[in-house]
């Protein structure tokens, strides 16, 4: 019998990508998501697929799963910056309630849960690289605080899970990831950059473009994850390409890359922006055996075609949803 899994925000990015490879790894997935930030597009080409079950559900309220239940991936939560300021209240919401469901339901299944963090636990971090020990340098009351502590609070929980009832959690630090199915217009680097050129569009530059990050594509991502999952590792991992870029340099690989020649224009740089973000991942080499292996220029070509093959109307459309129901709860 399939082993079964749950994967909350199933229908994002990066959700949608891990559905993919569990049912090609023989898993029954249980796809989970409340589709304010995810998309159906997604996760429709595994319609009809018989060890795959879509739930359209909020984890910040109560989750109930029938039956045997393996593993949980808790990916539901607000990941790019034009999300987490629109719903900061559901992003917390997510983090702290939608990880205590999670959690709870790991618990009563006897299920082994990963739960999705990210590299902004380190804030803007005093420590370059950052590794797993460094406790970060984050603003608690800034813009950028309800999704940096809604997912240290997360870690926080976690482990408390883990010691108190002796759960078996894993912990994914997860840095920037990028590849098809990425939203255009998210706020996110890399499909800001190529929506820009592709509608040719000046790029914008945030401050003088010195700050750094460095990005990793969704494939490798998904195999850390995957290695992690069945690991028996339960403290925190970061996952992500350790391969270091300025957005100022990464701005002229993507005109170099689309044949485009728009000009860079420079904007104030948002409060509390990480002026560098690069994983030290020798914990993820030595447990896990992993390492990325796309190269950038590998990962953007496969990107860019995927954005180029957008429609006009898809190139022009703005994040437009409407969040006000979850603003009010």
């Amino acid at each position: 019998m399939a082993k079964k899994i749950l994967i909350t925000g199933a229908a994002g990015f990066l959700g949608s990508h891990l559905c993919d490879r569990f049912i090609a790894e023989g898993f029954h997935v249980i796809a989970m998501d409340n589709l304010i930030t995810g998309d159906l597009k997604n996760i429709e080409h595994l319609t009809g697929n018989k060890n795959f079950e879509f739930h359209h559900h909020d984890v910040t309220k109560f989750v109930h799963v029938p039956g045997k239940l393996d593993y949980i991936l808790h990916f539901a939560s607000p990941a790019s910056p034009i999300d987490y300021l629109k719903i900061p209240i559901q992003t917390l919401k997510v983090g702290s309630l939608g990880t205590l469901h999670c959690l709870g339901l790991a618990k009563e299944k006897n299920a082994r849960i990963l739960i999705a963090s990210t590299s902004e636990v380190y804030g803007d971090p005093l420590v370059h690289p950052q590794d797993e020990e460094y406790y970060g340098n984050v603003n608690t009351i800034g813009p950028r605080g309800v999704y940096d502590e809604a997912k240290r609070f997360q870690e926080s929980i976690t482990m408390a899970y883990h010691r108190f009832h002796h759960l078996e959690t894993r912990i994914a630090r997860i840095f920037n990831t990028y590849g098809p199915r990425m939203r255009l217009n998210d706020g996110r680097v890399i499909p800001a950059f190529i929506g820009q050129a592709l509608r040719g569009e000046d790029l914008t530059v945030f401050g003088d473009g010195s700050q750094t990050r460095s990005f990793c594509y969704v494939d490798d991502q998904v195999e850390g994850i995957y290695r992690l999952l069945l690991s028996d590792f339960s403290d925190p991992v970061n996952i992500g390409n350790p391969e270091e870029i300025s957005i100022l340099d990464f701005a002229k690989e993507i005109i170099r890359l689309t044949g485009t020649d728009q000009k860079i224009v420079f904007q104030e740089l948002p409060k509390d922006d990480p002026m560098q973000r690069q994983p030290d991942i020798t914990r993820a080499r030595k447990v896990l055996g992993w390492e990325p292996k796309v190269s950038r220029e590998e990962g953007m070509k496969i990107t860019y075609d995927y954005f180029r093959g957008m429609s006009p109307e898809e190139l022009d459309k703005r994040e437009h949803k409407d969040f006000s129901e979850h603003i009010r709860r």
